[in-house]
C-alpha cells in the first residue's frame, strides 16, 4: 500500500472490495458499470486538467507556504468584523473534534439533542441580548440576515400598507448589508432609500426601517422615541447589531424593535477572510410563523422526558417551494454551537468584561485623538472612533503593520476588539501622534461614551447553563456530555441522499486553527490576502475545469445562496441584452424545495413541469410548457442526476429545448458527486450551475452548516458574477452581490483546496466512480428486499437511489418508524420522504468500506425480518419494536419492561450492534406538543416539567 496516496485513504473500497462487490452487482469491472450508468454523449473525453496529487504532509507544507503569504498586520477596520480569542478548550472540544464538525443537520432529533441543547444556548444568548422573545439557530451572514429581514417584513405588512414596496436604510449601515440589501430587493420589487433616519419624512409607501445599532461610524443612539412613532404608523423595525456590544447597551427589544439581526462573530469566531460566522436574528412572536431558517424549540418525547427538536415550519421555509419568503436551507450550525459556548464558558460577567476592556481601549484612543487635535465625528461609541481624515495617508498606518478603515471618504475609523494589547493601542497613538508632529504620554480611561439613556439596566444570561462551567475542567465535560448525545460520522455511516457524507478527512480540517488563514479581515487589501488569493485564484480554477466552464464565484456562503446568484446571474445577462421580461423558470416536480423558493427569491415566476414514472423529466410536458412560455422562459433549474437518484438518458435533449427557445439551463449541483471527472455541467448542456462544496468537495456539514455554494458559468455569463462593494472581485458588468463578504466563507475554502490537491484527477474520477459503485452494491443487497424505486434501462443506479416503504403501510408502518429503528442499530437515518414521500434516499458516498456497507446493509434486512414479523402477527401492529424505537439506555434498563418482545431484541438485533452500539439519550420525540407549547430559549428542566 503506497502510504502516501490519499485516494487510499479517502476512498473506502478502492482495494481488493471492488471485484467481490462487483460480483454482487453483476459487473465485469467498474468501467462496465459506470458505462452502463451513464450515457456515452456526456462522458468526458479525455481527463480533468488538474495538479498533480500532493500527500497529506505536502498540502500541509504547501498550505503553510500560503498561510505565510497573508502578510500579518493588525486589523482595526471593523465593519462587523474584529479579531477575537477563541478559548482553547472550544477550539480543541469542538472546532477540532469530528464528533460536533461532521454531525449533520438535527433532522432526526432523537440523536441530535447534544447539538439541539447546544444552539438553544445560542438562541438563548440573541434573545436575551437583543431583548426579543424568539430567535433562530443562526443565519449565514450579517449581511443576508438583513436582507432576510428586509423580506420578511415585506410579507409581513400590515393590511393597510399592502401597497407599501418602499424599505428605509440608515445611512449609517454597513455598506455589504446596503448591497446584499439592494440585490435581493431588486428581484422582490421593493424599493431601497438610504438616508439620515432622524431627519426623514415618511409616509404610507413605506413598510419597513432597518438601523444599524452601532453604527458603521460606531455613533450609538436612542432610537426608542423614532421606533415608536414608526410602529405607530405601521412600519416595522429591524435593527442591525452586535451582541458584544448589547452586554453594555440598551437592548433593540427595551427600544421596540420588531427585528434584530446581526453576527456572533465577536464571540470568538475568528475572521478567516470573512466567514464562516453565525448570524441571529431575533424577533417578536408575532413572526413565528414567518421567521427565517431554524428553530430549536423544547418538547419531550413519549415518555414525558424533556427532549428538543427543530420546531415548526420554519425549520424549513423552502418546503412552501415558490411560496415561501426564505431559500435557506443550510445555517451555520458548529459556528452557532461555538458562539453560543462562548457565552456559557465566559458567563455574563466575563462578556462584561471583555466589553468593558474593549470600550476603555476605544474611549482612551478617542481622548487621545482629541489631545492630539484631531476632529472627532461623534462622541457616543462603544468600540469605534470616527475622525475627519484631512491630511492622513494609509501608508503612515500600513508601514507600522496597521490597518484602518479608510473606505468612508473623508472619514477615519478605528475600531477595538477583545485582542486589542497595550502595547498596539500605544502604537496606534504613537503613529497618530507622529502624522501631528506632536509626541503624547499613556492616556488613562476616565469616564465612558455611553449615554446614561443608552446603558443596560436590564438582566441578561441568568439561566443554569451560563453560569455553572467557568472552568475548563467543568465546560470539557459539559461539551463531552453534549457530544455523547449525538450520532456523527465519527461513529457509524451517515447515508444520506443528496447529501454526501463523506469523509472530512483530517489534513484537510487542520488549517482551520492556524492564524495565517483565521486572523484575516475580509477587508484587507489584497496585498495583505497575498495567500487567500492564490488558493481563491486556483481553486476557482480547478472548479472551472471540473463543471466544464469558464468561471467561478466562491461568494454564495450556501448551496441554497448559490442558487439563488445563479438565477441573478441569468437575469443580469437577460437584462443587459434586452430581454429583461424573461422571467418563467421551468423547475421538474422532483426537484429540490430549494429551486422553487429561489426563483420566488428572484422575482421569477415557477411553472413546474412533471416527471415520468420512470423518474425522468417528461418531454412532452417540458415542450408543452416551454411552447406556452417561451416568449417569457428565463430558465430551466435541473438535477443531475435527477433526485430519483439515476442519469436521464434524455438531458441533452432537455437542455437543448431550453435553449433552442431562448432559455438558459441552470443545473443544481446537489447531486454533483456523481459526476466529477466522467461529466460536467457543461457537457450536459448547462449555462450555469451551482456546486455543494460541503457535500461533494469534502467541507463537514457542521451538524447543519456551515455551507459553501459557489457557482460557475459559461463565458457568456462570466461579466455578470457577483461582486463586492469594497473589495474588487466578479463580472465586469455586475450590481450583484449576495454575501457580506468577498469570496464568501473563505476560510473553509482551504478544506476543499486540499481535497481537490491530494486527490488530483485520477483521485476525484475514482472517487464518483466508487460512489456510484458503493450505491449500486448496497441496492444489489437491498433489491431482494425492498422496492428500488427507480433505475436506468440498465437496472443501475446513480450514487443514490431510493428505497420504497410505502407497501408497508397496510401493516401500520411508516417510514419514520424505519428511521427511528435504524438508531437502535446505531445509524442515522437516510433521507426521508425526499423526493417521494414514504421512501429513504440512501448515497452511501466513496469514503464508505464494504464493511460499513454491509452492516447498514444487514441492519435494513434486518428490519425487514422484523417487518415480516409483525405481518405474520407475531406482534401488534401498534406495539411493536419499530412503532416504540429508538430505545433509550433508561428505557432498556428500566425495571418494569412491558412491551412484547426481549430487551435483547429492542437494543441489540444484530450481534455486531454490541460493540458499536449507540443510545439514544430519549425516546422517539412528540413533535406536536412541541409546536402546541413553542419554547426556544433555555428553561430550567424543573420548572418545564412542572
Amino acid at each position: 500500500m503506497n502510504t502516501q496516496n490519499f485516494s487510499l485513504r479517502h476512498i473506502g473500497t478502492l482495494s481488493n472490495d471492488a471485484a467481490e462487490m462487483l460480483s454482487v452487482i453483476g459487473k465485469n469491472s467498474i468501467d462496465e458499470l459506470i458505462n452502463d450508468t451513464m450515457p456515452a454523449e456526456i462522458r468526458f473525453q479525455k481527463p480533468l486538467d488538474l495538479p498533480d496529487a500532493l500527500s497529506e504532509y505536502e498540502i500541509l507544507q504547501h498550505l503553510q507556504e500560503l498561510a505565510g503569504n497573508n502578510k500579518k498586520a493588525r486589523s482595526f477596520i471593523g465593519y462587523g468584523y474584529y479579531r477575537t480569542i477563541l478559548p482553547s478548550p472550544i477550539q480543541r472540544n469542538i472546532l477540532e473534534n469530528p464528533g460536533w464538525y461532521t454531525a449533520y443537520t438535527p433532522y432526526q432529533a432523537e440523536i441530535a439533542q447534544g447539538r439541539l441543547e447546544a444552539l438553544l444556548n445560542y438562541q438563548t444568548v440573541v434573545s436575551d441580548l437583543t431583548g426579543l422573545p424568539m430567535a433562530n439557530a443562526s443565519l449565514l451572514d450579517e449581511a443576508t440576515a438583513c436582507a432576510e429581514a428586509m423580506h420578511m417584513t415585506f410579507e409581513s405588512r400590515p393590511r393597510e400598507l399592502k401597497a407599501a414596496n418602499k424599505f428605509f436604510i440608515a445611512e449609517d449601515i454597513f455598506p455589504q448589508s446596503l448591497a446584499v440589501c439592494e440585490t435581493k430587493a431588486s428581484g422582490l420589487g421593493i424599493e431601497i432609500v438610504v438616508g439620515n433616519p432622524l431627519d426623514f419624512e415618511w409616509d404610507e409607501t413605506f413598510f419597513g426601517v432597518l438601523l444599524q445599532y452601532p453604527g458603521k461610524s460606531g455613533r450609538v443612539y436612542d432610537y426608542t422615541e423614532l421606533i415608536g412613532s414608526l410602529k405607530a404608523k405601521g412600519i416595522q423595525v429591524t435593527v442591525a447589531t452586535d451582541l458584544m456590544a448589547l452586554t453594555l447597551l440598551k437592548s433593540p427589544g427595551e427600544m421596540g424593535a420588531d427585528v434584530a439581526v446581526g453576527t456572533s462573530q465577536r464571540f470568538g469566531i475568528p475572521m478567516g477572510y470573512g466567514g464562516p460566522h453565525a448570524a441571529f436574528m431575533a424577533c417578536t412572536e408575532d413572526y413565528k410563523r414567518q421567521i427565517p431558517g431554524r428553530i430549536i424549540g423544547v418538547s419531550q418525547d413519549r415518555n414525558g422526558k424533556f427532549a428538543l427538536r427543530m420546531a415548526l415550519q420554519t425549520r424549513e421555509q423552502h418546503i412552501k417551494r415558490e411560496r415561501a419568503t426564505s431559500n435557506i436551507c443550510t445555517a451555520q450550525v458548529l459556528l452557532a454551537v461555538m458562539a453560543g459556548m462562548y457565552a456559557v464558558y465566559h458567563g455574563k460577567s466575563g462578556l462584561e468584561f471583555i466589553a468593558q476592556n474593549i470600550h476603555q481601549k476605544a474611549v482612551r484612543l478617542y481622548d487621545a485623538l482629541n489631545e492630539l487635535g484631531y476632529k472627532t465625528i461623534h462622541s457616543s461609541f462603544f468600540d469605534t472612533v470616527q475622525i475627519e481624515a484631512e491630511g492622513i495617508t494609509k501608508e503612515a498606518f500600513e508601514s507600522n503593520d496597521l490597518l484602518v478603515n479608510f473606505f468612508e471618504e473623508g472619514k477615519i475609523s478605528i475600531s477595538m476588539d477583545e485582542v486589542v494589547s497595550e502595547e498596539e493601542l500605544t502604537k496606534l497613538i504613537e503613529v497618530f501622534a507622529s502624522i501631528k508632529g506632536k509626541t503624547i504620554g499613556k492616556v488613562e480611561f476616565k469616564e465612558g461614551r455611553i449615554p446614561a439613556e443608552l446603558v443596560r439596566s436590564s438582566e441578561f444570561l441568568t439561566n443554569e447553563v451560563f453560569n455553572s462551567y467557568h472552568t475548563e475542567t467543568e465546560l470539557m465535560r459539559y461539551i463531552k456530555r453534549l457530544e455523547r448525545k449525538d450520532l456523527a460520522l465519527n461513529h457509524s455511516m451517515i447515508a444520506l441522499g443528496s447529501c454526501t457524507m463523506k469523509l472530512n478527512a483530517a489534513a484537510e480540517m487542520f488549517p482551520l486553527s492556524w492564524s495565517g488563514f483565521n486572523a484575516v479581515h475580509p477587508f484587507v487589501p489584497k496585498e495583505y490576502a497575498a495567500g487567500y488569493q492564490e488558493l481563491i485564484s486556483n481553486l476557482e480554477n480547478y472548479l472551472s475545469e471540473i463543471t466544464g466552464f469558464a468561471a467561478t464565484s466562491l461568494q454564495p456562503n450556501s448551496g441554497a445562496q448559490g442558487e439563488y446568484a445563479g438565477l441573478m446571474v441569468i437575469r443580469s445577462y437577460q437584462i443587459a441584452n434586452g430581454e429583461g421580461h424573461r422571467n418563467v423558470v421551468i423547475i421538474p416536480e422532483s426537484a429540490h424545495g430549494t429551486n422553487p423558493a429561489s426563483a420566488a427569491m428572484a422575482g421569477m415566476k415557477v411553472v413546474v413541469v412533471k416527471n415520468k414514472p420512470t423518474g425522468e423529466t417528461d418531454v412532452e410536458d417540458l415542450k408543452a410548457k416551454i411552447e406556452t412560455h417561451k416568449e417569457n422562459l428565463s430558465a430551466l433549474m435541473i438535477t443531475y442526476p435527477s433526485t430519483y437518484g439515476a442519469f436521464d438518458a434524455n438531458i441533452k435533449e432537455v437542455t437543448n429545448l431550453v435553449h433552442e427557445a431562448g432559455g438558459q439551463v441552470y443545473m443544481d449541483g446537489a447531486n454533483m458527486n456523481a459526476q466529477v471527472g466522467l461529466t460536467a455541467p457543461g457537457m450536459i448542456g448547462a449555462d450555469v450551475c451551482h456546486l455543494n462544496l460541503h457535500k461533494t468537495f469534502a467541507i463537514p456539514h457542521g451538524g447543519g452548516g456551515p455551507g459553501v455554494g459557489p457557482i460557475c458559468v459559461a463565458n457568456h455569463l462570466a461579466p455578470y458574477l457577483g461582486m463586492h462593494p469594497l473589495i474588487e472581485t466578479g463580472g465586469k458588468d455586475s450590481d450583484t452581490v449576495y454575501s457580506a463578504a468577498p469570496y464568501g466563507s473563505s476560510l473553509i475554502l482551504t478544506i476543499s483546496y486540499a481535497y481537490i490537491r491530494m486527490l488530483g484527477t485520477e483521485g476525484l474520477t475514482n472517487s464518483t466512480k466508487h460512489a456510484i459503485l458503493n450505491a449500486n452494491y448496497l441496492k444489489a443487497r437491498l433489491a431482494n428486499y425492498y422496492d428500488v424505486l427507480y433505475t436506468n434501462s440498465n437496472n443501475v443506479v446513480a450514487h443514490e437511489f431510493i428505497l420504497d416503504f410505502r407497501p408497508f403501510k397496510k401493516l401500520g408502518i411508516e417510514v419514520t418508524d424505519i428511521a427511528k429503528r435504524l438508531m437502535d442499530y446505531g445509524f442515522h437515518a437516510p433521507t426521508v420522504s425526499f423526493p417521494v414521500a414514504g421512501t429513504l434516499m440512501i448515497e452511501p458516498t466513496e469514503s464508505e468500506s464494504k464493511a460499513e456497507l454491509d452492516r447498514f446493509a444487514e441492519a435494513l434486512i434486518q428490519i425487514k425480518a422484523e417487518i415480516d414479523e409483525i405481518a405474520n402477527g407475531d406482534y401488534p401492529q401498534d406495539d411493536n419494536v419499530l412503532k416504540n424505537s429508538p430505545h433509550p439506555l433508561h428505557t432498556v434498563t428500566a425495571d418494569e419492561w412491558n412491551f412484547p418482545y426481549s430487551r435483547e431484541k429492542a437494543a441489540y438485533p444484530l450481534e455486531w450492534v454490541r460493540d458499536r452500539k449507540f443510545f439514544t439519550p430519549v425516546a422517539r420525540i412528540d413533535d406536536a406538543f412541541g409546536d402546541r407549547n413553542l419554547i426556544c430559549t433555555c428553561p430550567s428542566i424543573e420548572s418545564y416539567m412542572d
